[in-house]
Formats: structure tokens, C-alpha cells, sequence
């Protein structure tokens, strides 16, 4: 069950000023809540609209005993209504339905809320409908229009609303959540420093091929160490095979960077700091034979590669280059 604690600790700044307003009794009639995929407007739009319809509210916290609070926890509440993309778009039907149910008086109460889930995938028309309905508030209607990419919006819709952003998950709060959800440590940890998006690390976690690939890249780094003479020999074989789409070498590229990134951690002797912390012993002997200049070389080349494999550079080419830079070091 969500709560202003729980949206608290990944939003502070957005609930520290609806619960502000929502005391002072000073609500918007509309609110724009944008942020990436992840950053809990859903959850922050829920509590909300519980706090707003809650019988027994207190100190801008909802009872979670009255019939309000717990409809709206088991997500069959009358007068909360929820619009999300009919296939590919909202459509003007979907607005002029939701219209026409706030037509009505509230079936609980005088008070109702609406939340437009991806809201900047309303078709032209249905925008234009729902400005309409955003131009005459009722005194006792919120109107919650959650998004990814809030300049898709309508000028005129963002004008007659308050646009709150919602902050990518720190790292620590990734890693804390993916815990909780018993990944596994050296997984989580390295999931959290590519992503501020929790679903989208959560499903990086599970997929088999995740933890294939860092194992993958682990052993390429090795082989620099141990093996460099090996490594162009295997480079087609075993890591090019694995890593055959692009979006798959950007992976193994954003991998990389984070282990030099590490290395140049324990270079600078923060070891608290390393992502691939179950390494540990690895990153140190490696750091014993290349110096600090090295590993910053190693970074600019592997950031080098990152930016020609965007320029349509054969695969093949980028990572040879990049292999024979690293070997260097």
C-alpha cells in the first residue's frame, strides 16, 4: 500500500509541497506530473487522490480506514477515474467519457479526481477536448495528467495546470528496491548505475542475458590482464557472437566504463565506491599494473568507441580499435 513516506523517499521535494498545499487547502485543479518511467507519479497520483476524498483525513495524511480510502486502495473507487492509451493513443472518445461521467454528482462524495496516464499520447482532438474541460474547474475536481515527455504536451494544457517534476531515482534508491525484490547484489549494483528508471532496472535484472553479459565483460577484462595477445583472436568468436545487435554492444560498452570507472576508483583509493564490488581483488591487481594515467585512457577510448558506434562505424572496427587501445594499458 503506497503512502506519503514511501513516495517520500524517492520524491521529497514533490510531496513536501502538495502536502503543504493539500494543508493550507490550496490543491490545484490540475496538476502535470512528468518524469521518466519509474519515478513513482503513479503511486504519488494515488495517494493523492486518497488524501483528497479520504472522510477522516488528518494533518494531510489519509486514514486508510474509511470506505474512500480503502475503495481507492483496491482500485474501485466511483469517482477516481483512470484514462491510460487505448492501443496506441487516447482518443477523443475516451475525454468525452470521462466528461460525460463528471457531468454527474460524485457517487460518495461532491468530490472526484481523474488521472490521464501517459497524457501526451491524447490525439490532437482529444487535447483539444480535454482543454476545454480543463478551462472550467469544478471546486471539487483535480484533474492528474502524468507523462514522459511533457513538451508533447499542449502549450495551452500546460498553461492551465502546475507542472511537477519528478527527479530520476538516485542509484541508492534503485539498488535499495531492487534489493527488496531479492536480485542480487553484484547484479543490482551494476543495474542501478546504468539506469534512473527502477522498472527499467528491474527488467534488466531479470533478464538471463543481463548477468551472461557482465559476466562476458568481466572475462574480457581479464584477458587485457591476463591474456592480451589472446584477445583480438577471441574478440569475433566469443564476445562479438554474443554481443550482435548494437543495442546490446552499447550495453557492453556502458559495462566497460563502469569497470574502469571502478578501476580509476581504486586508483584514487575509494574502493566504497565500485560498482563491481564482488571484482574487488580483480580491479586491484589490475590497478598494480596500469597507472592512473592509463585507466584515464582507457575511459576516453571507451567513451571514443561509444560515440563511433553511434556513427554507424562497423561493429567489428570499433571493437578492435577499442581492444587494441585497451591493451595498451
Amino acid at each position: 500500500m503506497v503512502s506519503w513516506e514511501e513516495c517520500s523517499k524517492t520524491q521529497p521535494r514533490v510531496v513536501k509541497l502538495l502536502k503543504n498545499s493539500i494543508r493550507k487547502q490550496r490543491l490545484a485543479h490540475a496538476y502535470i506530473f512528468e518524469g521518466a518511467h519509474g519515478t513513482g507519479k503513479m503511486a504519488t497520483a494515488t495517494v493523492l487522490a486518497k488524501t483528497f476524498l479520504c472522510r477522516n483525513s488528518e494533518d494531510g495524511n489519509p486514514c486508510e480506514s474509511c470506505s474512500n480510502c480503502k475503495r481507492i486502495t483496491s482500485g474501485n473507487h466511483p469517482d477516481v477515474h483512470i484514462i491510460t492509451p487505448d492501443g496506441q493513443n487516447i482518443k477523443i472518445d475516451q475525454i468525452r467519457g470521462l466528461q460525460k461521467e463528471f457531468a454527474y454528482s460524485g457517487m460518495e462524495s461532491s468530490k472526484k479526481v481523474y488521472i490521464i496516464e501517459h497524457a501526451d499520447k491524447m490525439t490532437v482532438q482529444a487535447a483539444n477536448s480535454l482543454l476545454k474541460f480543463l478551462e472550467e474547474p469544478g471546486n471539487d475536481t483535480i484533474a492528474l495528467l502524468l507523462t514522459e515527455q511533457v513538451h508533447r504536451l499542449l502549450d495551452t494544457i500546460r498553461s492551465r495546470a502546475q507542472t511537477l517534476t519528478f527527479s530520476p531515482l538516485p542509484p541508492q534508491g534503485i539498488l535499495e528496491k531492487l534489493l527488496q525484490d531479492d536480485i542480487p547484489k553484484p547484479v543490482a549494483m551494476l543495474a542501478s548505475s546504468l539506469t534512473s528508471d527502477y522498472a527499467e532496472a528491474l527488467e534488466i535484472c531479470r533478464e538471463e542475458w543481463f548477468a551472461q553479459a557482465r559476466a562476458k565483460v568481466i572475462q574480457l577484462t581479464e584477458d587485457l590482464r591476463l591474456r592480451p595477445d589472446y584477445c583480438l583472436v577471441v574478440l569475433q568468436d566469443q564476445y562479438l557472437s554474443f554481443f550482435k545487435e548494437k543495442d546490446q554492444l552499447r550495453l557492453a560498452l556502458n559495462l566497460l566504463l563502469i569497470w574502469y570507472r571502478d578501476l580509476l576508483s581504486i586508483h584514487l583509493s575509494n574502493s566504497e565506491n565500485v560498482v563491481f564490488f564482488d571484482q574487488l581483488q580483480a580491479l586491484e591487481q589490475q590497478a598494480l599494473h596500469t597507472s592512473q594515467k592509463k585507466t584515464g585512457e582507457a575511459l576516453q577510448a571507451i567513451l571514443t568507441a561509444q560515440a563511433r558506434l553511434r556513427s554507424n562505424v562497423s561493429s567489428l572496427m570499433v571493437m578492435e580499435q577499442l581492444v587494441l587501445r585497451l591493451r595498451e594499458g
